[in-house]
């Protein structure tokens, strides 16, 4: 079944970690075996090779770059300019696959429609992957004119924040609102017609943000707190009033989020006992909040700085998710309510927002 994955930070992982997604899986973690740079080394997940095994033919790809002020312990540029820059980077990478053919870009919605047919057809292994260009985290955007830029280029979608502190909103393990460059930054983003993307929102930021964006609003990589106690997942209230805007959320493969009591940089996978069902269990919790399987799917976020040491222990690459469909069938879901979650609900989400 076609796989629609609402998040995937590809563009980093060539740039940030090196990695050559054209290449089997197995050739880039022998490239890494014995480097300690990153805590995933030799532990990834994704590959194009992968994406087409995986029948994941259709994503939403992110370009981001974290501004940090100083103070800001976390990794990231220490200028607007110098982020702005390194997003630039990133988007000649997408550029560059293009050429190579190994991507194709969604800008519109006849974009849209001929990369579904391509896959409902049985794409051949050379197919070209189709993305949908998202910036996650928005402190690279230097000022209001560099939105707009953006969407010449193709950006779709804003996710404001990410982790920490930002400029435009507040991210996970942060607090506080948006402040009038938030605001002023979903006021353009809702004349240009983009997608907001909520997930990293903190509390405050996620309750400024809805109350100021009239658009389009999606949670491309977010999951249950009642399921997973953590200021990262969204309550149930939020994610019953995201479900009344319309917003598909897209379930994160990441362990931590998938089950309680996990200790980053110490539980592994193999104590938690955590599997791609408990994946189900968040997409079964957003799907009872709203009586039907029209509001949940898939945003992975693999390879988002993680890899197999914090993914599910029955995950050995992206194209493991292809046992979803057959987990969901098994506690009593439809085809039409697996295609929805697998696929189905970003597009119909896309048909309406894309130009």
């Amino acid at each position: 079944m076609l796989i629609f994955d609402a998040h995937l930070d590809l563009s980093m992982n060539a740039l940030e970690w090196n990695r050559d997604y054209t290449r089997p899986l197995s050739e880039i973690r022998a490239r890494e075996a014995g480097m300690s740079d990153r805590i995933d080394r030799n532990n990834n997940t994704v590959c194009f090779p992968e994406m087409h095994k995986g029948h994941v033919g259709i994503c939403v790809a992110t370009i981001l770059a974290r501004y940090v002020k100083p103070g800001n312990p976390l990794r990231g540029w220490h200028s607007p300019e110098q982020a702005w820059a390194q997003t630039q980077g990133q988007l000649a990478w997408y550029r560059a696959m293009e050429e190579r053919g190994k991507l194709s870009p969604i800008t519109t919605l006849a974009d849209l429609n001929a990369a579904v047919e391509l896959w409902k057809d049985g794409p051949s292994a050379d197919s070209a992957i189709s993305y949908l260009l998202s910036l996650e985290g928005a402190d690279s955007l230097v000022t209001l004119k560099h939105v707009e830029r953006a969407y010449e280029n193709g950006l779709r979608a804003i996710g404001p924040a990410n982790f920490g502190p930002g400029t435009y909103a507040q991210g996970t393990r942060a607090t506080g609102g948006i402040g009038a460059k938030g605001a002023d930054l979903l006021r353009e983003m809702y004349r240009l017609e983009m997608i907001l993307d909520v997930s990293h929102l903190c509390d405050d930021s996620y309750r400024e943000s809805l109350d100021v964006f009239q658009g389009k609003v999606w949670a491309s990589h977010s999951n249950c707190r009642e399921l997973v106690p953590h200021e990262r997942q969204f309550t149930d209230e939020q994610l019953r009033e995201l479900i009344e805007r319309g917003a598909v959320i897209g379930t994160s493969a990441n362990a931590w989020m998938l089950v309680p009591g996990w200790v980053l940089s110490r539980t592994t996978p193999g104590e938690a006992q955590v599997k791609i069902a408990h994946l189900a269990d968040h997409i079964d919790h957003i799907c009872q909040l709203s009586g039907n399987s029209l509001h949940a799917g898939i945003g992975s976020d693999l390879d988002g700085g993680f890899g197999l040491e914090e993914s599910p222990m029955d995950l050995n690459s992206i194209a493991d998710m292809q046992v979803l469909p057959g987990i969901l069938q098994s506690r009593g879901y439809s085809h039409e309510d697996i295609t929805n979650i697998m696929h189905g609900n970003f597009l119909r989400f896309l048909r309406e927002a894309l130009p």
